[in-house]
C-alpha cells in the first residue's frame, strides 16, 4: 500500500479548524459552568430531607446516566422541533451537554459529601456553627476537595464528547473536520489533525484544572508536600 500524506493541502483551511476549536472550547466552558451548578444543586437535593425533591433529582440522574448522549441531543434538537420549539444546533448542544454533565457531576459530588465523617458535622454543631456554615465549610468544601480530580476528568471527558454534537451539524471541531474532508478528500490527514487538536485541548484543560486546584485547595497540597518531606526524612534516617 502506497500512500503519500498531504498535510499541506489542509493549510488553506486552518481558519476553519481554529473556528471549530473555539466553538469546542465555548461548548465546554458553558457545560462546565452550568453543569457544575446543576450538579451541586442536584447533589444537595438528592441528599436532602424533602422526599419529593430527592426523588425528582434521583430520577433525573438515573435517566440521564442510563441513556445515550447522542439520543439526548436528538431529543433536544429534533424532538423539540417536532413540537414547535426550534433552536440552533449549538444551543441544543449546550443544553444537552449541561444536562448530561450535571447528572454525572451530581453523583460525583454526592459521593464526596457522603464521604465526610459524621463526627466532623457533630463537632461543628457542638461549636455552635449555623447550618449554612456547617454545610459549606464542613460538608461542601471538603467534599469538593475529595472529588476534584474525578470531576475535572468528567469535564475533560465532556469536551471530548462534544464531538458527538457534530451529528446535529454543530460547528465544533469534528463538524468542521467533516466539512474539510468532504472538500479536500484528505480524510486521513484531516482526522489526524483533529485528533492532535483534541489531544492538545485535553492536556491544556487538565493543566488549567491542576493550576486551579492548587489555588483552590492549597491546604491539600501543603499537607501532601509535608507528608512527602516526612517520608524522605525517614528514609534518609
Amino acid at each position: 500500500m502506497n500512500y503519500t500524506f498531504n498535510f499541506a493541502g489542509l493549510l488553506p483551511y486552518w481558519n476553519m479548524f481554529l473556528a471549530g476549536t473555539v466553538t469546542t472550547l465555548e461548548l465546554t466552558l458553558a457545560s462546565t459552568v452550568f453543569g457544575l451548578i446543576l450538579g451541586v444543586l442536584c447533589a444537595i437535593g438528592r441528599r436532602g430531607q424533602v422526599h419529593w425533591l430527592s426523588t425528582v433529582c434521583g430520577a433525573y440522574i438515573e435517566t440521564v446516566r442510563n441513556t445515550p448522549f447522542l439520543v439526548q441531543i436528538f431529543i433536544f434538537y429534533f424532538g423539540l422541533s417536532s413540537l414547535g420549539y426550534t433552536m440552533s444546533a449549538n444551543l441544543a448542544a449546550v443544553i444537552a451537554m449541561v444536562i448530561n454533565v450535571g447528572a454525572y457531576s451530581a453523583e460525583i459530588i454526592r459521593a464526596g459529601m457522603d464521604a465526610v465523617p459524621p463526627g466532623q458535622i457533630e463537632a461543628a454543631e457542638c461549636l455552635g456553627l449555623s447550618r449554612p456554615r456547617i454545610y459549606w465549610h464542613v460538608v461542601m468544601l471538603p467534599a469538593f476537595e475529595k472529588v476534584y480530580p474525578s470531576i475535572t476528568s468528567q469535564f475533560v471527558l465532556m469536551m471530548l464528547m462534544s464531538s458527538i454534537t457534530s451529528q446535529i451539524s454543530a460547528e465544533e471541531l469534528t463538524g468542521i473536520a467533516s466539512n474539510v474532508q468532504s472538500i479536500t478528500f484528505l480524510s486521513l490527514e484531516t482526522y489526524i489533525v483533529v485528533a492532535g487538536l483534541y489531544l492538545v485541548l485535553a492536556v491544556l484543560l487538565k493543566g488549567l484544572f491542576a493550576v486551579a486546584g492548587l489555588a483552590l485547595f492549597r491546604r491539600r497540597w501543603v499537607v501532601a508536600h509535608a507528608a512527602r518531606v516526612t517520608r524522605l526524612q525517614r528514609k534518609a534516617a
